[in-house]
């Protein structure tokens, strides 16, 4: 860290020479970057190459070790504590349960997966899979979630043998070192190599995360989509996320009650700093004042055009979202915009109504707060044609919810909608990152398929961690006849 925070003096000292010009001064900047990020790859890089063979039983005692560090309850309340105090993002009593929930998710998931070695035989072709580490990471994450995503992928990392260095957000950056340093003193306690755990040092900047990126083995980005087209571009292998812009369909047929309450769940928990919370309600129309009342009994307050008009003011400013209501309690964001008796009301979220999207309708994209915009439509394919004007303006590759949709529908969704995951009669923003009512893997970074920009479409976990080596041995010789295999081509067509 001194060497960084001497490196910065002395960039500062050449920025104010009379002959320094600007380029010579983000020269400086980027070489000096270079320099220490260059050290902590090195040291990171001398520990992995260490631990990578040091047998299942080693990475298992690290994994443990990460989680006991976050999961530790007196530990977790200092963490979450100092993420909203820093940040201003959330609620953190919420994100003290979320460092609990989804690093023992992940515990789970991981339990017993063998990661190292020889992880599979296949005696009928002949191949054995052996899991190599793919050395050290760049996780790169976000100031919404500063704990328990690091958390998440430093354990992922471990698990396969490998080091990781953590660029936090500015704003997450106190929150990320006292994890790292809880992680540290379990590591004391086990016997572990501080060195397969670090972070870049202060002050968190561009030019440092990018020469991480470029230094490091693999890349796992979470965050603004401007980091992650970094991370893709970094000349280094890559998986980073798409946007979030959830929305969910609530069909006729569905319990109206129900699916209020896990709505609301949904859209405040956390304040909303999660991805993959609601932005969006497209109620069929059989169902819609039913659907209003349920939401209003949740603690949903539906504001008139000119309130409407007031909020859209203070939430976006130059086209871009507003951090003065980003992760904010709803109260809080209706005083920010004037509107002190709804305020009053103590509201748990607000909802407009909607018709169009794009870019001359705000309120269809994502809102990073309990903000709920409310569409109707006529009937299930109406709601479809929505969703998907949705997600053509923000939001393409992430999720939909529905409410009251048999398979067949659940189905059809996850066939013509452009999502990688359809959340059925759940609380969206606790399903899509693994439930323990769910089968989804447990993650805090959701792969958006080629829809979202991403190349995966799965819950970001262990195997994304992870080299394959497949050991291929001779068997008997297989050689199928043409007709096998292009006769019933040739039936119906033709030869």
């Amino acid at each position: 860290m001194n060497d960084m925070a001497s490196g910065a003096t002395l960039v500062r000292s050449r920025a104010h020479a009379p002959n320094s010009t600007p380029d010579s001064t983000q020269a400086a900047q980027q070489a000096e970057a270079e320099r220490a990020v260059g050290a902590l790859v090195e040291r990171a890089r001398a520990a992995q190459q260490r631990f990578e063979h040091a047998g299942q039983d080693t990475l298992d005692t690290a994994v443990a070790a990460a989680a006991w560090a976050i999961m530790e309850p007196a530990r977790n309340r200092q963490l979450a504590d100092l993420s909203v105090r820093d940040t201003g993002l959330g609620n953190a009593d919420d994100k003290f349960r979320k460092n609990h929930r989804k690093t023992l998710g992940l515990l789970r998931d991981l339990h017993g997966v063998a990661t190292t070695g020889v992880i599979a035989r296949d005696e009928e072709h002949g191949i054995v899979e052996i899991a190599r580490a793919v050395g050290v990471v760049a996780a790169i994450t976000p100031s919404t979630n500063p704990g328990a995503t690091p958390a998440n992928k430093i354990i992922n990392a471990l698990k396969c043998g490998n080091a990781i260095i953590v660029a936090p957000s500015p704003k997450g950056y106190s929150s990320c070192a006292l994890l790292i340093g809880f992680i540290h003193a379990e590591f004391a306690k086990a016997g572990l190599d501080p060195d397969l755990v670090q972070m870049l040092p202060p002050p968190a900047s561009k030019a440092a995360t990018a020469a991480l990126m470029r230094l490091a083995d693999l890349v796992v980005a979470t965050g603004s989509q401007a980091n992650v087209r970094m991370a893709y571009t970094s000349g280094t292998p890559a998986f980073g996320v798409g946007a979030g812009n959830v929305a969910s369909i609530v069909t006729a047929q569905a319990d109206a009650d129900d699916a209020a309450r896990k709505i609301a769940i949904s859209k405040t928990f956390d304040n909303a700093t999660s991805c993959s919370s609601e932005n969006s309600v497209v109620i069929e129309d059989a169902i819609h004042a039913r659907m209003l009342d349920a939401l209003r009994k949740q603690g949903g307050v539906l504001l008139d055009a000119a309130q409407k008009a007031s909020l859209q003011a203070v939430l976006w400013q130059d086209g871009k979202l507003s951090a003065r209501c980003t992760a904010r309690s709803a109260a809080a964001i209706a005083r920010e915009a004037g509107l002190d008796d709804i305020a009053a009301r103590e509201p748990r979220f607000l909802m407009v109504e909607e018709t169009g999207y794009g870019k001359d309708h705000p309120f269809s994209g994502e809102k990073l707060s309990p903000v709920l915009t409310v569409y109707r439509a006529r009937d299930t394919g109406h709601a479809m044609d929505i969703v998907r004007g949705i997600y053509g303006y923000m939001g393409a590759g992430h999720s939909v919810g529905v409410h009251g949709a048999d398979d067949a529908l659940a189905v059809l969704l996850g066939t013509q909608l452009p999502v990688a995951r359809v959340i059925v009669n759940q609380a969206h923003c606790l399903a899509t990152g693994g439930n323990f009512d769910n089968g989804l893997p447990f993650s805090l970074s959701m792969g958006c398929g080629t829809w979202g920009g991403n190349n995966f479409s799965a819950n970001l976990g262990y195997r994304q961690y992870m080299n394959v080596t497949r050991v291929a041995y001779p068997i008997a010789e297989r050689v199928p006849e043409v007709d096998a295999l292009l006769g019933d081509y040739f039936r119906r067509i033709g030869r």
